[in-house]
């Protein structure tokens, strides 16, 4: 597949999630979607986006969207992180990594000179119709939150 630009078709994806359920792309038809692509569970940056997407969810929610944060860690690492950081966002496992291949969020990456295959993060925002709408690739964490909550209620 090649690289996803807003107006694609969302890849469809099924995973487990770390209340015991699972999260759907179908299932969230209907309603706008955010899904952020983070690297790990528990690490600086990534508790920083979780902390900050949970803080938004009640303005998330007034504007008809729901929030998903995706990565390749384990439905128990994502259960423990979300219960040690007090996340309200809905975390879901991509063990497999098909979906972080499928988003294109699945790269090489390079830290302290060694090059590994890593998440890439990345958000997504989805319309109501399964559509992209917007792509923030290699994002900043700053201010980031309140740039998708913007776009999510002018959609």
């Amino acid at each position: 597949m090649g690289q996803l630009a807003p107006g694609d078709n969302a890849p469809s994806f099924e995973l487990p999630t770390d209340d015991g359920g699972s999260a759907s792309l179908a299932a969230f038809r209907g309603r706008k979607l955010v899904i952020f692509f983070y690297p790990g569970d528990d690490t600086p940056t990534c508790t920083t986006e979780a902390l900050d997407f949970t803080t938004a969810m009640a303005d998330f929610e007034a504007a008809g969207t729901t929030v998903l944060g995706i990565s390749p860690d384990s439905v128990k690492s994502h259960a423990r992180f979300r219960q040690k950081r007090g996340l309200g966002v809905l975390l879901a496992s991509d063990e497999t990594k098909d979906v972080v291949e499928a988003y294109g969020v699945w790269q090489e990456k390079q830290m302290y000179g060694r090059t590994y295959m890593g998440v890439v993060r990345t958000t997504f925002l989805i319309d109501a119709e399964g559509r992209i709408a917007r792509i923030w690739p290699k994002l900043k964490v700053k201010g980031h939150v309140a740039e998708v909550l913007a776009a999510a209620r002018a959609l």
